[in-house]
């Protein structure tokens, strides 16, 4: 069964986690990747959702404001074996239900054109491709997207 923990950036299995989505991004992306990498430091991340099986970590994700209405889902990462069973979906839904609770009226997020799953796993739950926005404006392999929540 898998379990949801409530975290923030100091958890070491997230910081393992995102080690691990660091070296599968910079292999998708290559050189583009240096760019990116700037924007996804994971100091100081208050929200952060873990999906355990059997105290083993599988997935993660995270939350941080971006402006005071709104919450940036980041980080979101599933190993590659524990793909394709609606963990990310149980990580971002949770992520959904604590932005709600904190009083967020909406996420964004980034994602590449090179993340076809993760731009079906966003578009499934609900989120809408938006303009490009921040320092993601004018870069071409960035989708956005936001979930306004009712």
């Amino acid at each position: 069964m898998i379990q949801i923990l409530r975290t923030n950036s100091d958890n070491q299995d997230f910081i393992e986690l995102v080690r691990q989505l660091d070296q599968e991004l910079a292999e998708r992306d290559g050189e583009e990747n240096i760019y990116y990498s700037q924007f996804n430091k994971i100091d100081k991340i208050k929200h952060v959702v873990l999906a355990l099986e059997n105290e083993t970590p599988l997935a993660c994700g995270a939350i941080k404001e971006y402006e005071s209405e709104v919450m940036e889902v980041k980080r979101m990462f599933v190993l590659p074996e524990s793909r394709g069973k609606g963990i990310a979906t149980l990580i971002l839904s949770e992520l959904e239900n604590w932005a709600k609770e904190l009083s967020y009226s909406k996420c964004i997020l980034e994602t590449g054109k090179r993340q076809p799953e993760a731009i079906r796993l966003y578009q499934k739950n609900e989120y809408q491709i938006i303009p490009n926005y921040g320092q993601y404006k004018g870069i071409e392999n960035s989708v956005c997207f936001e979930k306004v929540f009712n």
